[in-house]
Parts: C-alpha cells; sequence; structure tokens
C-alpha cells in the first residue's frame, strides 16, 4: 500500500460491534498517552474513516475468502490512504502513540492487518443478548445483508438478527486476533469493566505499555450503564431463541456455560 506520507508507527485500534461499550475504552486509551484524532463524532469515532467503511464494508466481506478483485484491492487501499491522511491530518508529530476509535473497524481486521502488522487491537464484547436489544443497531442496517444470509436476514424479530450479527461478528475478529495479532490483540468484557473497573483498567493499561494508577482511571472514567443486564427482562422464549442462535459465540466469550 501507497504510504500517508507520514512516518508512523503502527495504530492503536478500537472496534466492536456497535454499543459495546468502545467510548470508555477510548477514553482509557487517551489516559495512556495515545491521540486517536479530533475530527470525531460525538460517541468519539473517528469521522475520517466513516466514508470508506460505507463504501467498503459490505464488498470486503461478500468477497469472502476468494478476496476483492485487483481492482477493486487497488481502490480499497487508495480510499483507506484518503481517510488516513485525514485522520493523521489533525494529529502532532509523527511517533507519538496514536490510534483511531471506529467500531466498524472490527469488519476490517484482515485489511487493517496487511496495512499495519504490528497494530493493536482492543476488541470490546458485551453480552450478545444485551445487544440484541439496543437502541443502536446501525451495523445490522449497514452490514447484515453482507454477514448473514438472505434467510437470516428476514429473521423476525429484529433482536434475533442482532445477535447472529453480534455471534458471526466477534467470533471472526476474535479468532483473527488470537491467530493472527496475537500479542497486540486484547479482549475486553464489558461486564467486567463494569464489575471489575480496577482490574479490568489494569490489564488494559499494562496492554497500553503505561504504568498509570488503574484505580485513578477506573474511578475517573468507567460508569456502568442503567441497560446492563437489560436482556434479562425479555420474554423467557425469546431469550431461550436468543441463546441458540448465538450458542457458539455467548460460550465462547463466557456468557454460558
Amino acid at each position: 500500500m501507497a504510504s500517508v506520507g507520514v512516518n508512523q508507527s503502527a495504530p492503536l485500534v478500537i472496534g466492536a460491534t456497535g454499543g459495546s461499550g468502545t467510548r470508555v475504552v477510548a477514553r482509557i486509551a487517551r489516559h495512556a498517552g495515545y491521540d486517536l484524532g479530533t475530527y470525531l463524532n460525538e460517541a468519539g469515532d473517528a469521522l475520517a474513516f466513516q466514508p470508506f467503511f460505507n463504501i467498503w464494508t459490505n464488498r470486503f466481506l461478500r468477497a469472502g475468502r476468494r478476496g476483492l478483485r485487483k481492482r477493486e484491492w487497488a481502490g480499497m487501499e487508495s480510499d483507506f490512504e484518503a481517510a488516513l491522511s485525514k485522520h493523521l491530518s489533525t494529529s502532532p508529530a509523527a511517533g507519538l502513540r496514536w490510534g483511531w476509535k471506529a467500531p466498524r473497524s472490527i469488519y476490517l481486521l484482515p485489511f487493517l492487518h496487511l496495512r499495519f502488522p504490528e497494530l493493536k487491537f482492543i476488541h470490546i464484547v458485551r453480552d450478545g443478548r444485551d445487544m440484541a436489544f439496543s437502541n443502536n443497531q446501525n451495523q445490522v442496517l449497514k452490514h447484515g445483508r453482507a454477514v448473514l444470509n438472505p434467510l437470516e436476514y428476514l429473521l423476525n424479530p429484529v433482536p434475533i438478527r442482532s445477535i447472529l450479527l453480534w455471534d458471526r461478528v466477534n467470533a471472526r475478529a476474535a479468532e483473527f486476533g488470537e491467530t493472527k495479532l496475537c500479542e497486540n490483540y486484547h479482549l475486553v468484557h464489558f461486564e467486567d469493566l463494569c464489575r471489575q473497573p480496577i482490574e479490568t483498567t489494569a490489564r488494559l493499561l499494562r496492554f497500553l505499555g503505561t504504568g498509570l494508577d488503574a484505580r485513578s482511571v477506573a474511578e475517573t472514567e468507567v460508569s456502568p450503564p442503567t441497560t446492563l443486564g437489560r436482556w434479562k427482562t425479555a420474554p423467557p422464549m425469546l431469550i431461550a431463541r436468543l441463546e441458540r442462535s448465538a450458542d457458539r459465540s455467548l460460550r465462547k466469550f463466557g456468557y454460558l456455560t
């Protein structure tokens, strides 16, 4: 891929399915000295990458193992370099800790890893049953057809489609992180951050390479939402259906035993 014109170290990338708690992790990363840019939306997402995600995420996913055609790949590379340059345009001098928070980065990990073989990825996971009832279903709307098969995309109610997407996307990201990124991959359970904030923040700070006091950072930044565990109020039959639909990942991430 072409150079962006700056000599930067590999970035820190923060991704997840939408609504998983990336905001608080980004704030902790800033405490650790990471410049995550200034061209951001209210949630702290790097806006420079949004057009790139809109254009290329579904194409990349649908290409699957066969991959994009050479001309398409070149177009994806070019668009990414333009987005990256825009993101970096407000950053200070090269060489500082830098990166971005953009949840949809989780869909393009193989592409990002090719661009930055040493990138660090923080993967935030929140219980898929909670995610199924989130008001934030943007990723299902934007990428559901590329992740799910046509019959799955038509399933009702919406929480079923939501947890199926959660299952596929998080399982793929974890597999890639564990096998390809290795020590540069860090999984954060949002529930752990809320219920064991000091211990979870300490592990995150170690991954970020800083000796900051975890208690001080956690007390400043971690505030559990009232929506934690909202799935428990759903009808039992719907909960059972959700758990059958995402049994693999719910077990993998420790939400079912």
